[in-house]
């Protein structure tokens, strides 16, 4: 049952991981993988205990936008791997005075109601008549209760802190949002939001593997909330989302057990 994560812009280099007071070396080896949707870059994790692998969305060094960024490649590369579950993680924009930065929180549900990649087309891997084409229906939503309750685990045994579960709004790229939009999207019932992950893990449960997301707030975007203190770049918050939730990568990835997929693809009798 094989692991994989999607790292955001806060990742990119090898990690020296502290284990038990020493320090341990993990390396990811990078490979290609073609796919009917272009090729996918994906790293085999070394240094663990076990396979997994990761993908840098960005790329590494990090060059795309998230506009570019090929979702739909990159799912099917996870599934040629035989990846049953997946974590996603993603720096965000906080839209809700009460939820902490630097914190990691589990997100426990979707807000992405045109369902569209960044070039317009709906997200799906179903894009033309196929044997294998369905609707995802969603059990039990869009992240795994069972993952999720996982990742909680291994945040408590690595003595990690966590925020409480948060709902996120996909809000494409690459430009940021308006005063007004930030509002709409509060309003909707979203407390954080980013410009990937949605179309994430969307395509993974298209594929029958279970996700969990972990987010991390870099900045606030709440009308009169204060952000860190002036001068502070984007790169350097980004930092410290990175510091806040680079173990806990680490430590779900070695210690992680895979959950069922408990949505389905239905599919019409042929």
């Amino acid at each position: 049952m094989t692991l994989a994560v999607i790292l955001g812009s806060a990742f990119g280099s090898d990690q020296k991981e502290s284990k038990g007071g020493r320090q341990r070396d993990v390396s990811f080896e990078a490979m290609t993988i073609d796919t009917r949707f272009g090729q996918a870059e994906v790293h085999r994790v070394k240094g663990l205990n076990k396979e997994a692998f990761a993908i840098f969305r960005h790329g590494r060094p990090h060059r795309f936008l998230p506009n570019q960024v090929n979702y739909r490649a990159q799912a099917l590369a996870l599934k040629s791997l035989g990846v049953s579950s997946l974590l996603i993680t993603s720096s965000v924009g906080v839209m809700d005075e009460n939820v902490p930065l630097y914190t990691p929180l589990l997100v426990s549900d979707l807000l992405m109601p045109e369902n569209r990649l960044p070039d317009g087309s709906a997200c799906t891997l179903f894009d033309a008549p196929s044997k294998e084409h369905g609707h995802l229906v969603l059990s039990e939503g869009l992240f795994s209760k069972a993952l999720n309750a996982e990742s909680a685990r291994v945040a408590k045994n690595a003595d990690i802190a966590m925020g409480d579960d948060v709902v996120f709004a996909y809000v494409g790229g690459p430009r940021t949002k308006t005063k007004a939009e930030n509002r709409y999207w509060a309003q909707a019932g979203a407390q954080v939001n980013s410009m990937t992950l949605g179309p994430e893990v969307v395509l993974a449960n298209e594929c029958e593997i279970s996700c969990s997301a972990i987010v991390v707030g870099h900045k606030y975007s709440v009308p009169g909330k204060p952000n860190p203190p002036d001068g502070e770049s984007l790169a350097e918050t980004l930092v410290s989302s990175k510091e806040a939730s680079e173990r806990l990568v680490y430590a779900w990835l070695e210690n992680a057990q895979s959950a069922k997929f408990a949505n389905h693809i239905f599919r019409f009798p042929s």
